[in-house]
């Protein structure tokens, strides 16, 4: 039987009034407020055809002259215009990687590193990871000796600043989306301007939208003559072939954009010609479970002898590498293509046939309070800049359409961008790298936008608590710079380096490893009960972080079995990335000489090594029935997701991350001794007293 069709109505401006559908006819581009978008509509011709055809082809040998003539080039290029791909083969074949010179280009995001990189790979004929390479975190997929062309995350940029400060291997750097404003980002623009004094032979190119294009020229431009015969930086723009993506908002606000995003879809689906669809939702939790209601109704669909499937594929941060790398995969004709994405797509990927785009106006971004110290995941609507983007999508081979879960009133009221991540996230990871990097006061480090002094100050104080920074705010020896080396959270690295000195270190290994990992438990919408019931073998009442230590275990004494996961609702994919994990992080440790100890099944030093790591991130039962944070008395709830949810309330936790929606709610928790917050950390809390501002300590009372 078809899918219902649901009450929810769009309409396009400028078209009669309220109440254009999805089934109705296209209004035509004169008519219709539309987004331009670019496509490179060549995939039937060679590889080096298809180069000539981009839109950034004309411009090769004006971005080699300004390459060549100016320490910094601003790129303004749509999406699809090829100044990802073609830009640092230019740059190969006019020499910059000669004499064993590397052109290295970052991105915000490890899909889009992996998936570039194959891509120029396979244009120039090479097998990945050798003249053309990627590393991402946890996985380094270069030659040192052959790769010549090399993406990588802006935060691997950052780590590699550590053991090469001038990066002397690379002639030219190319920072892609720059214009996302990501937390790491922001920092390699610092350290990269601060590198070009030091080092003129370094080439720069940043690829932007419009929005900061000016303001990236100004920051990198060290002509201070006024004349500008003698900037040393300067703006290009790549144009492109534009298509109209026709927009259509709803008439009135909708209570639930997951249904209303099912609901479109199936509708696009139904009624509208040809073309895949790209539906933008928050976070990965909505985006499996649109997924699995889309799968449901498809094959309710396909029962009732519709011709045309759905195939309907997850894009999220979290996502394993392979399983990213199917939305680029080809499909039949007889068959129509659903991404269903988080805002990784807005311009970190590129998927081709997409013609109608679904965004339902919200976006989870990272949010940090220094007055509470809390730094938790919130869904707020997005940026027009965003929204365009995500418009934008639509259309890359022919006219498209975007429909807006949103009214155009409300259109009209979001911000104009996005608040960069480096002015509303916890800055110790930042600092402690900073540390690293030999950068003492960095008060006065060179921020493309200065972050609140407020939160520089709760993140040097953690630090200090945690033993990276002394007294004085400088590294501790050996410590400080242990914990700089980890590519973790500052309190995940102290937890692994203590773990020798509880005798678990084994153990905190594989906890450490399996919180890098999203979502190990699978839970079917259609199988939730017999899910439960296989995930309750493995929950213990200290809690997530020995839960997850159980499923591991028990994942390895079952030789690793993918079938012994799906008949037990677990991620196979990613107990196998946990397991590649272990082993990076296992190499560190045995660097570091940390001794190679297990507990042999006691759980109390695990806990307490945890809490030597988190004991920052504290909460006490209160008699309300929610928890409390020592440090500040903020409210926090235990999220459904924990094995502790449903259980007597344990007195006192650590847990380590906050994620807010309709409440402030803590993520892997774990119950401990209030005494352990005593003993492990005197110098953060101290008994009976009240929350000093001087001393930084809070209380822990247990009456």
């Amino acid at each position: 039987m078809a899918a219902p069709v649901g009450p929810v109505k769009f309409w396009k401006p400028g078209s009669e009034g309220p109440g254009v559908s999805v089934s109705e006819e296209r209004q035509s581009p004169a008519e219709s407020s539309a987004v331009t978008v670019i496509y490179n509509p060549y995939a039937s011709l060679s590889i080096e055809q298809q180069r000539q055809k981009l839109p950034v082809f004309k411009l090769r040998n004006h971005i080699l002259y300004l390459v060549e003539n100016y320490q910094t080039l601003v790129i303004i290029g749509e999406t699809g215009c090829g100044k990802s791909t073609q830009i640092p083969q230019y740059l190969a074949e006019a020499g910059w990687t000669a004499e064993g010179r590397v052109v290295g280009v970052t991105q915000p995001r490890r899909v889009a590193a992996v998936s570039v990189a194959g891509r120029v790979a396979d244009e120039r004929g090479a097998v990945l990871g050798h003249e053309v390479g990627y590393c991402i975190r946890f996985d380094d997929c270069t030659d040192p000796q052959a790769t010549r062309i090399k993406f990588l995350t802006d935060g691997m940029l950052v780590r590699e600043m550590m053991a090469d400060p001038l990066l002397t291997r690379y002639s030219v750097l190319m920072l892609d989306e720059a214009h996302e404003r990501t937390l790491y980002t922001d920092i390699a623009i610092g350290l990269l301007k601060k590198v070009q004094k030091k080092r003129g032979d370094l080439r720069l190119i940043v690829a932007s939208a419009t929005l900061d294009a000016e303001k990236f020229r100004d920051f990198f431009n060290q002509n201070d003559t006024g004349d500008p015969s003698k900037d040393t930086s300067v703006i290009l723009t790549v144009e492109g072939r534009t298509f109209p993506v026709d927009i259509f908002y709803l008439q009135s606000p909708v209570p639930d954009y997951i249904k209303s995003t099912v609901e479109t879809t199936m509708k696009i689906h139904q009624m509208e010609n040809d073309g895949d669809i790209l539906a933008f939702l928050t976070g990965q939790e909505e985006v499996e479970t649109v997924v699995s209601m889309l799968i449901e109704q498809a094959r309710a669909l396909a029962r009732s002898g519709m011709k045309k499937h759905l195939r309907v594929l997850p894009m999220y941060a979290g996502l394993p590498s392979p399983e990213q790398l199917k939305v680029f995969e080809r499909v039949p004709h007889s068959v129509r293509k659903v991404i269903v994405a988080t805002n990784i797509a807005e311009t970190s990927i590129t998927v081709q046939g997409i013609s109608f785009v679904i965004d339902c106006g919200f976006v989870k971004l990272r949010a940090y309070n220094p007055k509470t110290a809390i730094e938790c995941l919130v869904v707020v609507p997005v940026s027009k800049a965003s929204a365009q983007q995500r418009a934008g999508r639509a259309g890359r081979s022919r006219s498209g359409k975007c429909f807006r879960l949103y009214t155009e009133e409300d259109f009209e009221k979001l911000p104009k961008s996005t608040v960069p991540e480096m002015q509303r996230s916890n800055l110790a990871p930042v600092i402690l790298q900073l540390k690293a990097l030999g950068i003492d006061n960095v008060l006065r480090f060179p921020f493309l936008s200065p972050p609140p002094a407020q939160s520089m100050v709760q993140a040097l104080e953690l630090l200090y608590a945690l033993g990276g920074l002394d007294m004085h705010c400088r590294l501790t020896e050996p410590l400080g710079m242990r914990i700089a080396e980890f590519p973790l959270n500052p309190m995940f690295a102290k937890m692994l380096l203590e773990s020798g000195n509880f005798g678990c270190s084994q153990e905190i290994l594989t906890i450490a490893a399996m919180m890098q990992i999203q979502n190990i438990f699978v839970i079917p919408p259609n199988q939730k009960n017999q899910a439960a019931r296989q995930h309750r073998k493995f929950a213990v009442e200290e809690g997530d972080h020995l839960t997850m230590l159980n499923v591991y275990e028990a994942f390895v004494k079952h030789s690793k079995s993918s079938q012994w996961c799906q008949e037990h609702f677990l991620n196979y994919k990613g107990l196998v990335r946990a397991s590649v994990v272990r082993e990076q992080l296992k190499k560190l440790l045995v660097r570091f000489k940390v001794p190679k100890k297990s507990s042999e099944g006691d759980p109390d030093p695990v806990l307490r090594c945890i809490v030597s790591g988190f004991f920052a991130n504290a909460a006490k039962f209160h008699s309300t029935g929610a928890y409390r944070t020592i440090r500040d008395d903020h409210e926090l709830h235990i999220h459904p997701s924990s094995v502790l949810y449903a259980e007597k309330p344990p007195r006192w936790v650590v847990y380590n991350e906050v994620i807010q929606t309709a409440k402030y709610y803590m993520r892997d928790v774990t119950a401990v001794e209030s005494s352990w917050l005593l003993e492990l950390a005197p110098h953060f809390y101290q008994q009976g007293t009240h929350l000093s501002l001087k001393a930084k300590r809070a209380k822990v009372d247990d009456h």
